[in-house]
This record gives structure tokens, sequence and C-alpha cells, in this order.
């Protein structure tokens, strides 16, 4: 019992601090003083696990599994997959960017605001759901491009941040790969928040 909690505690401190953050290119110096920001997430090129497979590959050949295991249960897992975006992870990253920004500075990050200047776009490039056995687990990771550019002129790119293996864990035992794949993406945000903070003087 010993060992295997020293091997937990392990697997949670390696993958805690994996993340890697870095602007590729712009700044933030155009946030302060805005009210809102549009935000849109982007799936379209999201690869998963290891094996770096589609997103298309990887629901037909997880929900196959799931309904050889117990007839129904993959059709029903389907649905919850496709409903995850919207319902788990878009709330969890817009959740820790405006704990960071809305009331300290009045901004606000929020989908389908097409009038506001900037436009935030959070491009999903991989992620690794992760795992939970209960005394064993494995944290997901979720890796994005965060593009701020000018709602009006899409090609006028202001800032590139990369985002690579953001750790989604939660105390106790989570065995959702959706929720723990939130959490990837509350990290994300809060990651993002802060580094905008420490680099713009004007905030």
């Amino acid at each position: 019992m010993k060992n295997s909690i020293t091997i937990l505690l392990f697997c949670i401190a390696a993958f805690g601090y994996s993340q890697k953050m870095k602007i590729q290119e712009g700044n933030f110096d155009y946030l302060p003083g805005q009210n809102e920001i549009n935000v849109e997430f982007v799936y379209d090129d999201m690869k998963l696990l290891k094996k770096n497979i589609p997103q298309e590959q990887y629901i037909q050949e997880h929900s196959a599994e799931l309904e050889e295991k117990s007839p129904g249960k993959g059709e029903a897992w389907k649905k919850k997959w496709a409903a995850a975006p919207e319902l788990i992870w878009q709330p969890k990253f817009l959740e820790l960017m405006n704990r960071y920004f809305y009331d300290d500075h009045g901004i606000a990050f929020k989908e389908n605001v097409p009038e506001a200047k900037y436009t935030l776009i959070v491009e999903t490039v991989w992620v690794y759901p992760g795992w939970d056995a209960g005394v064993m687990k494995q944290p997901a990771k979720v890796t994005t491009n965060l593009k701020f550019v000018e709602t009006s002129n899409r090609n006028n790119l202001l800032a590139e941040v990369s985002s690579e293996n953001a750790p989604g864990d939660q105390w106790g035992s989570s065995f959702s790969n959706e929720d723990r794949l939130g959490e990837g993406y509350a990290k994300t945000g809060k990651s993002f928040a802060r580094l905008i903070l420490k680099k713009t003087k004007s905030f």
C-alpha cells in the first residue's frame, strides 16, 4: 500500500509540472481598457492519445470498446463526448479567465460577442484523457494554440501563445474522461491569464 501511494504521488507531481506555455509572437498591450473579448473554440484538427489519432477515429474506437463491454454504453458515451466541449471544457476555460480579468480589470471573456473589437481563438491541438483506477491515476493533458486577432480582420494576428500538456486532475477520484479534460482547460485558462497579466505592464 505504501508503495502504491508513493507511485501515485510521483505521478501527480510529474504531470502537475509538465505544462509549457510560450509566447510565439505579439503582445497583449491592446487588452487593458476593453470591456469584452469574443472567444471562439476550435477543434477541427484535434488529435488524441499518444498515437496522435484524429478525433473521429478516437470516437469510433472508444465507443466500440465500450459497446462491446456493455451494449448501449458506447452510444451513451458518444453523446456525452459530443456535449463535453460546450458543457464542460469551454465553461471551465472561461471561468478561470474571468476569475482573473473580470473582477479586477472589468474584462469579460465570452462566446458569441461579434461586436467585441478583439477575438481570442482557442484552438485545441491535442488531448490525452488520462485515466483513474482509484489508487492509481494519470491526469489528462490538453495542448492548445491561443490566438488574439482583430475581430473585423482575422488576418491581423496580434498574439499567439502555445500551451502544451496542461494537466487535468481533481482531488479524489474522477472516472470521467470529459471531466478530467475539463480541468485541463481550466488549467490552460488559469496559466494563460497569469501570463497575460505578467507580461502587460498597464494592468
